[in-house]
């Protein structure tokens, strides 16, 4: 045992040996040590101090209490968990409908759930909510115009529950998809020459195999409900979430004490969640036990299972599809729910008066994608290739962002970079760095999983004929793991261009974004020129990430990786 305590010890000390000879190295991970503490840890500290220090200096729980005290405050947080909790069952139970459809059923459809799995990605993260008010709300088409409803109201918890259902199941959906597409269908054949009925089959054979895939989807989808801070805005109405509350106690009522104390809160329920799922369920899964798939599945043709389960997923895409297809179509009608003329009008106002967002999304977002793809990537490439002190650690802090609800960052970001030593409110360089940080984190799992596949030996070699790690980082890692480093950067665009709960505390009248534009359209009630500012915001989108695969393709990037 000594002796395997000391071989232990010795090649830690072997690598550290390795670091400090190598000032590349050395300097790379003292660099992104402290970028990490600066831009990420640092403005979670000072929500935390904000919300634990009183105005003496003094440790105090005054603002916990003060925030609890009120039963507004009690009401939120509670409806916070149980929308979460709501929302995750639902999201989950109709992604995994559809991922069963998608991965067991011959039917002709399942290209289009590819698409309802990207479009809440390149969309407004309340675009559903947006279409929802223009269909059910007071001046809907299908409650006023079609079954002639006065005073619709869809504002409220139902109207939330569904816009947010519809806007995450995709996510569980995705996770379950791979997940069914893993398991060797010999052992469903083996229970069914057994005698096992289908059902039987479902229930004591696929269930099991996927009941940790079940619950990471299920804690998935919560953290990203209780972050949720767009469509509580635009469409939760008297029915507040704990992201709405923080951005109205700290902006509304300028209580930002009160208003942290409720980030706080906020974030230790994500975290929690960010937690389980990654260290508790992250490496549970019983689907992999018998290795990659050994034939093609048998897929289900029988027509009274398509007809329960198939077509109700097709119902539910096409929803969906009109639901995103309202937005391009509000745009260009004169007033919707009394006037359906054709018009340009929305245009030529963003056009004349409201363009600025445009341009500054746009320009900050391109600025932020490549220094997004290139740090996450370094990343990476230390956490699998390199052994040091703190490895952990950064692996930690880098992934955390996936954790941090929107709202908390933004408000972290404005008490820390407000004052000396680092005054960057108002700026565009505060926007840029929370652009890149949010997003670098799916970069960072990207490349992780590129480079576990990658057989280290080809990486030593080019040490051993004596490149240092610059060298082989640049000439050897990065050209093997393109495909993850590309998907990197489109993702960082697009979240990037329709990121809202963080940026809403950073814009300023300096520099303005199309989300933040238009939640304030919805606002006020203009919905035909926050729709024009929606479908600007998607083409732009597109556009961008067509050009992007299109070079990819040039250069011989493999474009069905980058797109998964």
């Amino acid at each position: 045992m000594p002796e395997k305590k000391y071989s232990m010890w010795s090649l830690k000390w072997d690598e550290f040996h390795k670091i400090l000879r190598d000032p590349v190295l050395l300097s790379t991970i003292i660099l992104v040590t402290i970028a990490l503490i600066i831009f990420i840890v640092w403005p979670l500290y000072d929500v935390l101090a904000e919300s634990f220090i009183s105005t003496g200096g003094g440790f105090t729980l005054e603002y916990y209490r003060e925030a609890l005290s009120h039963q507004e405050n009690i009401d939120v947080l509670v409806n916070t968990i149980f929308l979460g909790l709501f929302v995750s069952f639902f999201a989950t139970l109709i992604g995994f409908i559809f991922a069963y459809v998608d991965a067991y059923l011959k039917i002709p459809f399942k290209k289009l759930f590819k698409l309802i799995a990207i479009l809440p990605i390149i969309s407004p993260p309340f675009a559903l909510a947006m279409s929802f008010i223009m269909l059910f709300g007071q001046q809907g088409f299908v409650s006023k115009v079609l079954l002639g409803i006065q005073n619709a109201n869809v504002y409220g918890f139902r109207g939330l529950a569904v816009v947010q259902i519809l806007t995450f199941f995709p996510v569980a959906y995705m996770v379950l998809a791979g997940l069914m597409q893993q398991i060797d269908p010999s052992m469903e054949e083996a229970a069914r020459n057994l005698g096992a009925s289908r059902w039987q089959t479902f229930r004591t054979v696929l269930l099991p195999l996927l009941k940790p895939g079940i619950a990471n989807s299920f804690l998935l989808v919560f953290i990203q409900t209780v972050a949720d801070f767009g469509n509580p805005m635009v469409i939760g109405g008297n029915f507040n979430t704990l992201a709405a509350q923080v951005y109205l106690q700290a902006m509304g009522n300028y209580n930002l004490k009160v208003g942290t104390a409720l980030a706080t809160i906020l974030l230790s329920l994500s975290i929690l969640m960010f937690v389980l799922q990654k260290y508790w369920l992250g490496n549970k899964s019983y689907v992999t036990l018998t290795g990659k798939p050994s034939r093609i599945r048998a897929m289900v043709t029988d027509k009274t299972i398509i007809a329960a389960i198939g077509i109700p997923c097709l119902l539910i895409s096409l929803f969906i599809l009109v639901l995103y297809a309202l937005i391009p179509v509000g745009s260009f009608v004169n007033l919707w729910g009394i006037d359906y003329t054709f018009t340009l009008r929305h245009y030529q106002y963003i056009w004349n008066l409201g363009a600025k967002p445009i341009f500054d999304t746009t320009e900050l977002s391109l600025i932020a994608m490549p220094i997004t793809g290139v740090l996450g990537m370094i990343i990476a490439y230390l956490i699998v290739r390199k052994r040091f002190f703190g490895r952990g650690l950064i692996e930690f802090v880098s992934l955390l962002s996936l954790a941090i609800p929107g709202t908390v960052i933004g408000m972290g970001y404005v008490l820390a970079y407000n004052e000396p030593p680092l005054v960057l409110t108002g700026t565009g360089i505060i926007i840029v760095l929370s652009f890149v940080f949010r997003s670098m984190p799916v970069g960072i799992r990207a490349g992780v999983a590129s480079l576990q596949q990658i057989d280290p030996a080809i990486e030593e070699a080019a040490y051993d004929l004596g490149a240092g790690s610059f060298k082989v980082f640049r000439s050897v890692t990065i050209p093997l793991i393109r495909s993850a480093f590309f998907s990197g950067l489109v993702y960082s665009f697009v979240r990037s261009m329709t990121a809202v709960s963080a940026v809403i505390f950073l814009v300023s009248a300096n520099v303005n974004l199309l989300t933040v534009a238009i939640m304030s359209q919805v606002d006020v009630g203009r919905l035909g020129v926050a729709a024009a500012y929606s479908t600007v915001l998607i083409a732009i989108v597109l556009i961008v990430v067509s050009i992007l695969l299109a070079i990819l393709s040039r250069m011989g990037v493999n474009i069905k990786s980058v797109q998964g």
